[in-house]
């Protein structure tokens, strides 16, 4: 019996050493697969001064008028966002609300890791604009302002409605950026 527990213990004593020598390493986090459906476009509704290829999937929810502009909401049900828009007509005031939008932009350098910008200009159609990416963990992750530069002031915001988290809502992202640069490829002044 003696030789039992001698033999026994020692089975263990090896079970332990071998088992404890495989180091284990932590797994990364995971998310939720996200599914989007093809990008397919129509186009924006006809009551207001401009007129633009939107997503099917994005629904114009139109805000009460203030004052002279319009503001509208490109809500995405699918995505969980919206791209909050807003028209004014310049009465020789273009510079000051070139700056507003581009303070508004700034306003999220202290989250952004940068904010690459990308100018956009329509002759044809008289659309000149700048389309802002900010990268890293920030609210808005997208924003732009078209102009005719003499009558017309158009100026939009992307904003998913959730905590804002760069890696988890990248499909997302990419899905809404391609959305929005076919939104500014087919903007005119009406």
């Amino acid at each position: 019996m003696c030789r039992f527990i001698q033999i026994n213990s020692i089975f263990w004593c090896i079970l332990a050493f071998l088992g404890c020598s495989k180091s284990t390493t932590p797994k990364p986090y995971g998310y939720y697969r996200i599914d989007l459906p093809e990008a397919v476009y129509i186009g924006s509704p006809d009551d207001e001064p401009y007129r633009f290829e939107q997503s099917i999937y994005a629904k114009p929810c139109k805000i009460t008028n203030k004052g002279d502009g319009e503001w509208m909401n490109l809500h995405y049900d699918i995505l969980n966002a919206d791209i909050h828009c807003s028209y004014l007509p310049v009465h020789g005031n273009l510079r000051e609300l070139t700056d507003d939008a581009m303070e508004f932009v700034y306003k999220h350098v202290s989250q952004a890791s940068a904010i690459p910008e990308r100018v956009f200009a329509n002759d044809e159609a008289k659309v000149y604009g700048v389309f802002f990416t900010l990268q890293g963990n920030t609210a808005s992750p997208f924003q732009f302002f078209l102009t005719d530069s003499t009558g017309h002031f158009f100026r939009g915001a992307a904003y998913c409605n959730c905590r804002p988290n760069t890696d988890s809502l990248q499909p997302v992202l990419e899905y809404l950026s391609h959305d929005i640069e076919h939104l500014i490829e087919t903007f005119e002044w009406k």
